[in-house]
């Protein structure tokens, strides 16, 4: 048997292993293992801000983006004994050990499983309970113009600046974007869903013929806004995330200035670092700005006196008190039509 290639590498003064370093992970431009691990380790301080101290969930490509991808929430028992862990309750009653990225160690320990990108919790490991973070993922339908996606994120801003909240704009790394706004983490994840769907309701208010917040596929046109990405479970891709797609795209914080011209396919892995080592990062200071709900809660109530209910869960949630019908509208319709339709005599 041919001997395994090991290349090590030092992070945090600790000696990590780099298994089949020369792997190819991105066959169209020939990025490897070790230069994903190297990219990482370039990059560390930027992409702890959005995954420090959080649990994550392990999204592994063993044989590259070409390969079988497999998610992974539990850490493996063989696992060194600096790895940081967080214990995590999901929404079926089950639980799970998951990885807590505490440095740049545990970006290269993750990489070296085959984590091409970096999918953690809203929450902190000493409180998995209660987010600290509100997530806006702008996500277009099929055939969107890219500039319809900038637009919805600069209103998204205006609507959180108005409710006394700061935006944090990125590229997703694929199609759309995302907002990442710090806040205290003094509510539970109903309540920041609670806030997202309001916010995404009055998104769609302001710009009706873009931006759209219906949950079912068949309904959607436009920007969606899933506020569905703040219920529990649920990770987006962090800041200075590589996408696995084939030219190795980043989820790259923006300036807002630099929201209406941004084209997502310009910040990849080979164009981030030097942007980076130049000492642009607009996303350093979202710890600083953590702010509150109570805005966007009570816009959230002022909709529900209006009439405006909770929306669709995802289907592995429980259902919720006050949620509407969770089936597809061509279902019930079809359901009400057979009910409606006498039997042939």
């Amino acid at each position: 048997m041919a001997k395994q290639e090991v290349e090590l590498v030092e992070a945090d003064g600790l000696e990590i292993r780099v298994t089949n370093p020369s792997k190819v992970f991105f066959p169209q431009i020939g990025i490897t293992k070790l230069d994903l691990v190297r990219y990482y380790l370039a990059v560390a301080d930027g992409a702890l801000v959005g995954c420090r101290h959080r649990p994550s969930t392990m999204l592994r490509f063993p044989d590259g983006i070409e390969g079988k991808a497999f998610f992974q929430k539990r850490v493996p028992e063989s696992r060194p004994e600096w790895l940081r862990t967080a214990m995590i309750h999901f929404p079926s009653g089950r639980r799970a050990e998951m990885i807590a990225i505490a440095d740049a160690a545990h970006l290269v320990w993750a990489t070296n499983l085959g984590c091409v990108d970096i999918n953690p919790w809203p929450v902190r490991s000493n409180d998995v309970d209660h987010p600290d973070e509100l997530r806006i993922d702008l996500d277009p339908t099929p055939g969107v113009p890219w500039p319809d996606v900038r637009d919805t994120a600069m209103v998204a801003g205006d609507v959180l600046k108005e409710h006394g909240l700061v935006g944090f704009p990125k590229t997703s790394g694929k199609r759309g974007m995302h907002v990442v706004v710090r806040i205290e983490p003094r509510w539970e994840f109903t309540e920041v869903r609670r806030s997202a769907l309001a916010l995404a309701r009055e998104i769609e208010r302001r710009m009706p013929e873009v931006a759209t917040t219906k949950w079912w596929k068949e309904e959607r046109r436009g920007v969606f806004v899933d506020y569905n990405q703040n219920a529990r479970d649920r990770t987006t891709a962090s800041v200075y995330s590589v996408r696995p797609v084939a030219d190795a795209r980043v989820s790259t914080p923006l300036g807002w200035g630099e929201v209406p011209t941004v084209e997502p396919e310009a910040w990849t892995i080979t164009t981030v670092p030097e942007r980076y080592a130049s000492g642009i990062d607009p996303g350093a200071g979202l710890d600083e700005r953590a702010g509150s709900l109570d805005a966007l809660l009570e816009l959230a109530r002022r909709d529900e006196h209006e009439g405006l209910g909770d929306a669709p869960w995802p289907p592995n949630f429980p259902k919720a008190p006050g949620e509407p019908v969770r089936a597809q509208p061509s279902r019930r319709r079809a359901k009400a039509q057979d009910a409606e339709t006498p039997p042939e005599s």
